[in-house]
């Protein structure tokens, strides 16, 4: 290992959170190193790194450690999802004589079962639903009958939705059973299942830790009840639903729970919150840097990722709970390369990107003009995040800042997002895990009028263009045959981004010309 104070620190991931966590390791003084596989031998992610290596697969443990020891490594970052939360990972990194920046092997495998996690939570004092393993069906109408339905069943080895499955009468048991077991064995290699009561309407709330096994600290909690089928889409800091007093319960019980196991780098400690009985009950330990992460900065000031790696090479935590304020409210949005109502993945490249700016705004992204979006990956791209001195002014700066969003060649879920920070439940914070579903007829007519606008003024753009320009602009879009001159409260927004297409289709008509 280096004994000088610049360490080089391989990043073993890609997209916006490679990105993200080498312009840390920069303003640190130290040098960010990364991996890539060949599907992303253009990424963006690459331009950040002093050096970086190929790999087969951001996977491969070995082929990464490999990468790590011939590029001169000190320490390994994982980010989020691969192999972030993977014990055997991080104890192949320290066998190898480099720095693990995260949790210990042994804290990580606590925090991967569930059932063990809960254990502990109880040990603590920390309210839990009830729960049971169950070996079959049987266990789960057992389980179910003193309890009621609804229940779930979770997969003991993983959590991000796989292996989940709701159970509403006896009858659903025995396939819900079988769905849950053969997803849980195919996504963690651990076909375990333990079942709990289903809660109908929660909020998701979850409290940002730091620790180095004595001095344990929160930095506030998130609320992240907007999910799709378990995966996150917007979150925000503070939780306005809980009171001063369900706030501090809440924190205290997080901060509680990590001093128990003794926890080491960053990490978030998930709870559901009842809102019929203004009550929460942990759910789980994420061992690792979460993807909304942006959100606890931009309220509290701290940067989750320099503390990390401080952690990790210094063996402490410099930071006191009491130095801990918190300020204004913030939203983070996912950008996701996909259809906005199929939500279906849209790979692609990108022909043409603007990114929002402006006071409060922040943009992690993963992508520019010219790179490809594989459809190998998750199709998230980039976090667009929001600052207000309260949530309403962080809500109105996110929707600012969605309107100023330009990305071409790929579909977005830029139009879903729009609907949901319009949507009245969300305005008013009462929104649930189940808000997708609920609102989801409201989201999809939201988004086909702006689409329909969008084409309205297209066409009317293409009404003073010449005939040529006029063909290719209403072509282009399969919405002409619709247009009634629908009025929209954001049509001044889209004229803007028309104006933009005009420009460049007519560029490329242009160009056409000239090759003649």
């Amino acid at each position: 290992m280096s004994n000088v104070l610049t360490y080089r620190i391989l990043i073993a991931n890609r997209g916006e959170i490679a990105v993200r966590i080498a312009r840390s390791i920069k303003e640190l003084g130290y040098i960010p190193l990364g991996v890539y596989t060949r599907v992303d031998k253009q990424a963006l992610h690459r331009r950040f790194m002093a050096e970086d290596a190929e790999i087969p697969s951001y996977l491969d443990m070995d082929e990464i450690i490999d990468a790590a020891i011939r590029l001169g490594a000190d320490a390994i970052h994982p980010g989020y999802g691969f192999l972030s939360e993977n014990p055997l990972f991080a104890e192949k990194i320290v066998k190898k004589g480099l720095i693990f920046i995260g949790p210990p092997p042994e804290i990580m495998r606590l925090a991967g079962d569930k059932v063990m996690a809960k254990k502990q939570a109880e040990e603590a004092g920390i309210p839990t639903l009830p729960y049971m393993v169950v070996d079959d069906p049987d266990d789960i109408v057992e389980f179910a009958e003193e309890h009621g339905y609804p229940v779930i069943i979770k997969a003991v080895g993983g959590g991000g939705g796989m292996g989940m499955r709701i159970v509403r009468s006896s009858g659903e048991a025995e396939d819900m059973y079988e769905q849950a077991r053969k997803e849980a064995e195919n996504a963690f290699k651990d076909p375990r299942l333990y079942v709990e009561p289903y809660i109908e309407n929660p909020k998701h709330i979850e409290v940002q830790i730091l620790g180095d096994g004595e001095n344990i600290i929160h930095l506030y909690e998130r609320d992240c009840s907007i999910q799709r089928r378990h995966q996150k889409i917007i979150e925000e800091a503070p939780a306005v639903v809980l009171s001063s007093r369900e706030r501090k319960a809440l924190l205290n019980d997080a901060v509680e729970l990590m001093k128990h196991i003794k926890y080491v780098n960053a990490g978030t400690v998930e709870m559901l919150y009842d809102m019929k009985r203004k009550k929460h009950y942990f759910m789980e330990i994420n061992a690792r840097l979460q993807v909304e992460h942006p959100v606890t900065e931009m309220i509290t000031g701290i940067d989750i990722v320099k503390q990390q790696i401080r952690i990790a090479l210094d063996g402490s935590l410099s930071l006191k709970q009491r130095s801990i304020k918190m300020h204004g409210h913030a939203i983070e949005a996912r950008i996701n390369a996909e259809n906005p109502l199929s939500l279906m993945p849209s790979p692609g490249r990108i022909t043409r990107y603007l990114e929002p700016s402006g006071p409060g705004v922040r943009v992690d992204s993963g992508v520019a003009y010219g790179v490809d979006v594989p459809g190998e990956y998750n199709p998230l791209i980039a976090k667009l995040i929001a600052w207000g001195i309260n949530r309403a002014e962080a809500i109105n700066r996110l929707h600012r800042a969605l309107n100023e969003y330009l990305i071409l060649g790929v579909q977005t879920n830029i139009p879903l997002l729009k609907a949901i920070i319009e949507n009245p439940v969300f305005r008013r914070g009462l929104h649930t895990t189940r808000f997708m579903e609920e609102e989801r007829e409201r989201l999809n007519e939201y988004i086909r009028r702006l689409e329909l606008l969008h084409a309205t003024i297209l066409v009317a753009v293409a009404a003073k263009a010449d005939a040529k320009l006029k063909a290719k602009i209403i072509s282009g879009t399969r919405y002409a045959s619709y247009i009634d001159g629908t009025i929209h409260p954001h049509r001044e927004a889209i004229k803007r981004k028309a104006w933009v297409y005009w420009v460049l289709l007519r560029s490329r008509v242009g160009r056409k010309k000239r090759r003649k």
